[in-house]
């Protein structure tokens, strides 16, 4: 039965199908070159060692000062080494000032951020806690000062106290290499080899990468130099039975950070034609900030709202697109010091983050929140997501070759023929997949010393998590994949048609369409947490 015949037979219905055809051909083939774009970047900047960075070598005077702001909540796996990755820079010291941000001294990471500043005296580094901000506690101040977005409260007096007009955000579940620091400032700032300047960017980022910890090796390493009474954040992963299929959630995230999520946003931050960020590190300058919610500078800005800064984002979920957003409408030659160009990806240096111990439901309750706060943020592309999958593209294509006349002569328009095209695209697209995962995950772009942790070795290298003797086998690698896209589905239907409210940081908010949240009781409205309740370690619900 030929696959044109599925409307009818007059000229009318025929018609139809083949217009269909044409736009499933168009659809298909942009989804392709998009990934092409994507997978040139990622081989050609991800594949061996990257050039020293300039701004970091520079006289002193000539170092641009960078405030980093590290969120903390709870103990994220390797959070020691995730964070002591900030003190190991290879950045001078003196043009680094470092605030390790916390909710409260009850946070079961405390203890050990007091301890990582100990641990490298010399630092301008503090422990700043919410519950001391003057902003919001004390005489002076009132809780209702910001907004209800947890994170933008707890980076609050980071972001007020900074010194210099570089802000460095970086959650405290990633680590970073020790020239990071200094390949994002010379893309901002435009410093180029041998005293060249280049145009100077409005806002930097990395390219997130998830690693999945095996519970067995997160129990297995210690953290130096802990405090006497803090748990290991490993090592609760233990099993204590053999892990079931529902227990590889970690698995799915890795998979989908290194092959679908690294190619489009990849692709997408080669054309730039739209701003595309994810909140893990992000750099940006103060002074900008400042004056784009300044309503007298800039009239878009609500008057009745007295916030500036990272702060005026408080009332918001998905800040870190929102300040993304806002800096890139902002015309670059009229900032101070522009022109400026958009965003700049740092290509090949990638902000790793370890997971362990995640469930398939927590991977599922991540992607949903992901998913509830980007259907308002970039609704278009919320819209069409499910068509860049690898099963329906492939069926949009093999639709189209087995339903338009111009490929009658290679392909019989039936269906066995369309399943087998299909199947092939699929098949094709996977060992794509395969080949752009274990690219990245050969971390080849990463420098290593001695404090490099195992986990961001890489497969390149000895000993690492994902080192040749712990290389994920096709058939483990395989399930997982399949795992991802058999839940692409059925994720963006929850999230995007049956639910507005998200679980995150432990509280449950609800996202109005204008992207401001207001913070709700309760499940209600096709909510979905990862855990009815933080753990004993405080993994505090935490799917951001």
């Amino acid at each position: 039965m030929m696959v044109g015949m599925m409307v009818g037979d007059g000229p009318l219905g025929i018609a139809s199908v083949q217009a269909a055809a044409l736009a499933s051909l168009i659809w298909s083939c942009a989804v392709f070159v998009v990934q092409s774009i994507g997978i040139y970047q990622i081989f050609r900047h991800n594949s061996g060692p990257l050039p020293k960075p300039v701004s970091s070598s520079l006289d002193d005077d000539d170092v641009p000062h960078i405030t980093i702001i590290r969120p903390v909540k709870g103990l994220e796996p390797r959070l020691y080494e995730c964070l002591s990755s900030t003190f190991r820079l290879a950045y001078p010291r003196s043009k680094l000032t470092i605030y390790l941000c916390v909710a409260s001294a009850q946070d079961p990471s405390y203890g050990l951020l007091q301890q990582l500043v100990s641990d490298f005296p010399g630092f301008d580094a503090r422990v700043l806690v919410e519950e001391d901000d003057p902003l919001l506690h004390g005489s002076a101040g009132h809780v209702n000062n910001l907004g209800p977005n947890p994170k933008i409260r707890n980076m609050s007096r980071g972001y007020r106290e900074a010194k210099g007009d570089i802000i460095w955000i970086v959650d405290c579940n990633v680590w970073v290499g020790p020239h990071c620091a200094g390949r994002m400032v010379d893309k901002l700032c435009g410093f180029r080899p041998g005293g060249r300047r280049a145009t100077p960017y409005k806002f930097v980022h990395q390219l997130p990468l998830v690693v999945d910890l095996d519970p067995s090796d997160a129990a297995s390493e210690t953290i130096p130099l802990l405090p006497s009474g803090t748990d290991n954040p490993g090592s609760s992963a233990r099993p204590s039975s053999p892990r079931s299929l529902l227990s590889y959630g970690g698995r799915i995230e890795e998979m989908f950070m290194s092959t679908s999520h690294a190619k489009f946003y990849s692709a997408i931050n080669t054309v730039c034609l739209a701003p595309c960020t994810l909140g893990k590190s992000n750099m940006f300058r103060k002074s900008h900030l400042d004056l784009l919610t300044d309503p007298s500078h800039n009239p878009s800005i609500p008057t009745s709202r007295n916030r500036r800064g990272l702060d005026f984002f408080s009332s918001y979920i998905c800040e870190d697109h929102l300040v993304g957003d806002l800096l890139w409408r902002a015309p670059g030659k009229l900032l101070p010091g522009g022109p400026f160009r958009n965003h700049g990806l740092v290509f090949g240096e990638v902000a790793i983050q370890p997971v362990a111990g995640m469930t398939v439901a927590a991977y599922f309750a991540r992607r949903v929140r992901w998913l509830r706060v980007r259907k308002w943020t970039v609704l278009a592309a919320t819209l069409v997501e499910p068509g860049i999958e690898p099963f329906l593209c492939s069926l949009h294509l093999a639709f189209a070759a087995t339903t338009l006349p111009w490929f009658r002569s290679l392909i019989p328009q039936t269906w066995s023929a369309m399943a087998a095209v299909w199947l092939g695209t699929v098949a094709v697209w996977m060992a794509v997949d395969r080949w752009v995962s274990g690219k990245l995950h050969r971390l080849e772009s990463v420098e290593v010393d001695e404090n490099t942790p195992a986990f961001a070795l890489g497969a390149s290298r000895r000993g690492g998590k994902e080192g040749p003797r712990h290389r994920r086998p096709f058939r483990e690698w395989l399930a997982a994949w399949l795992g991802r896209e058999v839940l692409a589905l059925p994720i963006w239907t929850w999230a995007v048609l049956l639910g507005t409210t998200v679980n995150w940081r432990g509280k449950q908010f609800r996202v109005r369409m204008d992207m401001s949240v207001v913070e709700v009781e309760g499940e209600g409205d096709g909510a979905l947490t990862e855990s009815s309740r933080p753990s004993s370690r405080g993994n505090k619900d935490r799917i951001d």
